[in-house]
């Protein structure tokens, strides 16, 4: 069964059901302010895309980044819990425009509650490609909310799958991750988008800087973010 919540409310059951437990071998670092934390976000999102693409398990991921109209980049989701859990973390969106080139990136969090029979904890770095416009717009929404209209499948990993899916882009995002650590249970099904403004303030110093005024007018860059740009096919 899936619990829908709140932001907030997600990130203190999350951290208050794995009390005790290490993920990645250390404690969380102190928060920094949101500019300084946005800009590690781009980088640790660079590193993500560019050892991805690297991995020989991720060969198809090159092919889906090229046919992407938008791409949601995590470097750190985290699950955890026993037997009431969730899975969460805050990474960024990026969105091709028509003349092919990305977009800066605009700040989203991802958090999910579930209740079962779950225990243990881990950290994933994700990947998830856009396939068409009609996807990137929903989940530009505020408090969008993966499963009904929105189709998520697991990205094709290894010469035998990629075999029978080459070309064929049917659903509208594809989820690549590389995890660590072990975890039953929990999915994307039912998990919410929120806006973090407050590092799109940061991030671009300006209050207007919104989501869509990023993605979609480019009202927006910031010349840190041109790594990032610049390693996505």
């Amino acid at each position: 069964m899936s619990v829908s919540l709140t932001r907030k409310g997600f990130f203190a059951m999350l951290f208050a059901a794995s009390a005790g437990f290490a993920l990645a071998g250390g404690a969380l670092p102190a928060a920094a302010n949101d500019k300084d934390e946005a800009e590690e976000l781009v980088d640790n999102a660079y590193h993500v895309v560019n050892q991805l693409l690297q991995d020989g398990e991720f060969e198809a991921l090159p092919r889906y980044l090229e046919n992407a109209q938008g791409v949601m980049i995590y470097p750190a989701l985290v699950k955890g819990g026993f037997i009431i859990g969730g899975e969460g973390g805050t990474g960024l969106l990026m969105v091709r425009g028509s003349d092919g080139t990305w977009s800066s990136p605009a700040f989203y969090t991802l958090a999910a509650g579930s209740i079962g029979l779950q225990i243990g904890g881990q950290v994933s770095k994700a990947v998830l490609t856009i396939m068409n416009e009609g996807a990137v717009e929903s989940m530009m929404n505020d408090g969008f909310k993966f499963g009904g209209d929105i189709s998520v499948a697991v990205g094709p990993i290894g010469k035998g799958l990629e075999a029978s899916t080459t070309g064929n882009f049917d659903e509208d995002v594809y989820v690549f991750s590389k995890a660590v650590g072990l975890f039953g249970g929990g999915s994307l099904e039912g998990a919410g988008l929120f806006e973090e403004n407050a590092y799109n303030y940061a991030y671009y110093g300006n209050t207007e800087a919104t989501p869509y005024s990023i993605l979609i007018d480019r009202r927006f860059s910031n010349v840190q973010a041109d790594r990032l740009r610049s390693v996505l096919p």
